[in-house]
């Protein structure tokens, strides 16, 4: 038996098909455009994304004889969909979760002291990052989409929402707790949907996809629409979440950290919502079939992935983004040169989506290399921000970190960060976990897999890095910098 899984990521669509074992046995990838129609703002275009989904699963597909029993779908969190229930048509185009243009909305609502309620039923905090004060400027700047969600007639929903009533011809309207939680609209320790939330961000429930369990069949593919295959769509999770899954992180105090478009550090706290302190966010992990949440604190660092795709297509110092590592890797250090690469903002656990990016130190004597290693620095720095947050919540310091997604296979980064946190890092062998989780998760809601404890057995280290002397005084600068960077947009 094998699973076809979809990520529908920040930038592409990754499909694969993987085997019992857990090995991948087939892939297919498509990129998808990015626009950026004013300074702050990141749009999707819906079909887009979803072409992407089917381009990316025709080549895995076609990589493997065995048609599969089911499918997963993990996505991008955040990120603000509107479409025709009728014909699949988005009236306009998706707000990313990186999108800042909400900052004065969420100013709004937490000088009108809102934020301590909506941070107690949510469990994060008033950030341009989430779904729901995106859909809060939809109403009141465009006035035809918006007419078309209070009609009945528009759907809104997250991307899994979308891409899961394309999949099935538009019979299912869904997304799961790991999604509905990051919206600011969903009540983490009830369980639903919150009727005072919809109410304060002016978002009718009706529109609001149904919420259902992460792993389960949901709903069958629709034939005309999908290659002529009907199979169970049984798995679903935000990416961050099918990533802790994928790198079997089931027992509380289990940790990872996910370098992508951004990074994030998720430590498991089981069936607990820890209330958030520290500049964390609480949210779901995973729902069981019997309706039991698990939970996890997260860090949520915006730009990690994305400063080295800007090494390479926005100052064109690198051909390819593996590149940053050798080209980092000539020289000892930075040379006292310190990025902070807050493109859109920060993130975890510093919250200013008025911050901009700034690199400080530069002499004659700096080159490409140096900026190289400052922007592998910056990634290992940020995540230590939010891991040293972590242990000053929780009050214990967490024995390694797992890592996954692109960027971990930077020997230079996982070395640089096992240095600044202080414990092992460890890498397994399929990186791509996020995909792998979303895999699990339908197979274990179809029985490909019995239990959890089979699929600990999945997963195989590739790589340990043990830690070796911190540079303090680097860190020391990378704070200093960080301060320096913050409210620049409010200068403008």
């Amino acid at each position: 038996m094998s699973v076809l899984t979809i990520d529908a990521g920040t930038t592409g669509v990754t499909a694969l098909i993987v085997g019992e074992n857990g090995a991948v046995l087939a892939r297919g990838y498509q990129e998808f455009a990015q626009h950026y129609p004013e300074s702050g703002w990141v749009e999707h275009n819906a079909e887009e994304i979803w072409q992407a989904t089917l381009a990316a699963c025709r080549v895995a597909l076609d990589g493997t004889e065995e048609a599969p029993t089911c499918l997963g779908i993990t996505n991008q969190r955040e990120t603000a969909v509107l479409w025709d229930r009728r014909r699949g048509t988005a009236p306009r185009r998706a707000i990313v979760w990186q999108d800042r243009r909400t900052a004065g909305i969420c100013a709004e609502l937490r000088d009108a002291g809102h934020e301590d309620r909506v941070t107690e039923l949510t469990g994060l905090r008033l950030d341009p990052y989430f779904t729901a004060s995106k859909l809060t400027w939809i109403s009141r700047h465009d006035a035809r989409a918006w007419s078309g969600v209070e009609s009945g007639d528009v759907a809104v929903g997250t991307v899994d929402s979308y891409v899961i009533w394309r999949l099935t011809g538009g019979a299912r309207h869904v997304t799961d707790a790991s999604n509905a939680s990051r919206t600011l609209l969903y009540d983490i320790r009830a369980g639903a949907w919150s009727p005072e939330l919809c109410d304060l961000f002016g978002v009718p429930m009706s529109a609001l996809p149904e919420v259902v369990p992460s792993y389960g069949p949901v709903g069958d593919t629709d034939p005309e629409e999908f290659f002529g295959l009907r199979i169970p769509v049984a798995g679903i999770a935000g990416d961050q979440q099918a990533a802790m899954f994928g790198q079997n992180c089931y027992l509380p105090g289990s940790s990872k950290c996910t370098y992508g478009t951004g990074s994030f550090v998720l430590v498991n706290t089981g069936g607990e919502a820890v209330d958030p302190k520290h500049g964390l966010l609480s949210t779901v992990l995973w729902q069981h079939p019997d309706g039991r949440l698990d939970y996890a604190l997260e860090g949520s660092i915006f730009v990690t992935g994305a400063a080295v795709q800007w090494l390479r297509d926005g100052l064109g110092l690198i051909d390819t983004a593996p590149q940053s590592e050798a080209l980092a890797a000539s020289v000892q250090d930075s040379g006292g040169v310190v990025f902070v690469p807050a493109l859109t903002g920060l993130g975890a656990p510093d919250w200013d989506p008025h911050a901009r990016g700034a690199i400080f130190g530069i002499t004659r004597g700096t080159g490409r290399a140096h900026l190289a290693r400052a922007t592998l620095e910056a990634i290992a720095f940020e995540v230590r921000d939010v891991v040293d947050a972590m242990a000053t919540a929780s009050g214990t310091a967490l024995p390694e970190l797992r890592v996954d997604g692109g960027a971990s296979a930077n020997d230079l980064l996982c070395q640089l960060q096992a240095d600044q946190l202080g414990v092992s890092v460890a890498r397994p062998r399929i990186q791509e976990t996020t995909a792998l989780g979303a895999a699990f998760l339908a197979g274990l809601g179809t029985g490909v897999w019995a239990s959890t404890e089979e699929l600990t057995h999945t997963w195989q280290l590739d790589r340990r890095f043990e830690p070796g002397e911190r540079d303090e005084r680097a860190y020391a600068r990378w704070r200093t910098a960080v301060e320096r960077s913050k409210g620049w947009a409010e200068l403008e």
